[in-house]
């Protein structure tokens, strides 16, 4: 992307989101978006606090607030807690905003999960722990990817609860309210000390998780991949990317 590309990040809460677009008034009103979601989310929190602790789906009223909905329904179709997801569904609905206002670029970041449209190539990195491709290589998200969701979660980097092993998976999906909730599932189903064994178990989840475009699993010196992924891309110059091109090819590989 060029210079023409305004970046402005912005603290909710615990949240740090940035947007980036081509257009002042998207981003503007992407930020109003945001903060009005955030705000009906709060008002619902407090007044149904099992919403926030929930570790599995949970029923809700007609009347919930829009973001509420977005979160419950992806929360059931991939059983997970409905907060697993609330990156996302922002992100979606900040997404959703840029686009009305004709944005030609519109990435919305929010803690790791991104929700995009942009009519220009870009590229998003992989971060992925301690594990050797972690910030080496990324994908190619082009204009016929787009709209798209995605998201990571891990088991071994940041605060956020996982029931799994892995260090990062990585999940493509049409929004970033889905991404965010398999990626969740799919960490939570890596588990034991076989690692290859439970890389495996992640992608035959993966798999039953049939509205995700794909993943990418790693942990320690092994990843796996399940479905169609952006075009891999070399990061840092010294990564012989000759190494990782059998991703696309094999479910599973050994890097070291």
């Amino acid at each position: 992307m060029n210079g023409n590309v305004i970046k402005v990040r912005k603290q909710f809460k615990e949240s740090s989101i940035l947007f980036q677009s081509d257009s002042k008034c998207a981003v503007e009103n992407a930020i109003d978006t945001v903060l009005r979601h955030r705000l009906e989310l709060d008002r619902f929190i407090i007044s149904n606090p099992m919403f926030l602790k929930a570790l599995e789906p949970i029923d809700i009223d007609d009347d919930a607030p829009r973001v509420v909905k977005i979160m419950s329904a992806v929360a059931d179709a991939v059983g997970v807690g409905p907060m697993a997801v609330v990156a996302g569904a922002l992100a979606d609905l900040a997404l959703e905003t840029m686009l009305t206002s004709k944005a030609e670029i519109a990435i919305v970041e929010d803690g790791g999960e991104i929700a995009a449209s942009s009519k220009k190539e870009f590229n998003i990195g992989l971060y992925a722990g301690k594990t050797p491709l972690s910030k080496l290589i990324g994908f190619k998200i082009n204009p016929l990817d787009c709209p798209i969701g995605v998201a990571t979660s891990s088991a071994t980097v940041g605060h956020a609860l996982s029931f799994g092993k892995a260090d990062s998976v990585t999940v493509f999906a049409d929004t970033a309210a889905l991404a965010d909730g398999a990626a969740t599932a799919i960490c939570n189903a890596v588990k034991g000390k076989d690692v290859e064994k439970s890389i495996q178990v992640g992608l035959k989840h993966a798999e039953t998780l049939q509205t995700i475009r794909g993943t990418i699993i790693t942990r320690e010196d092994c990843i796996g991949t399940f479905g169609k992924l952006p075009q891999l891309v070399k990061i840092e110059s010294e990564l012989d990317l000759s190494k990782v091109a059998l991703l696309e090819k094999s479910s599973i590989k050994t890097l070291i």
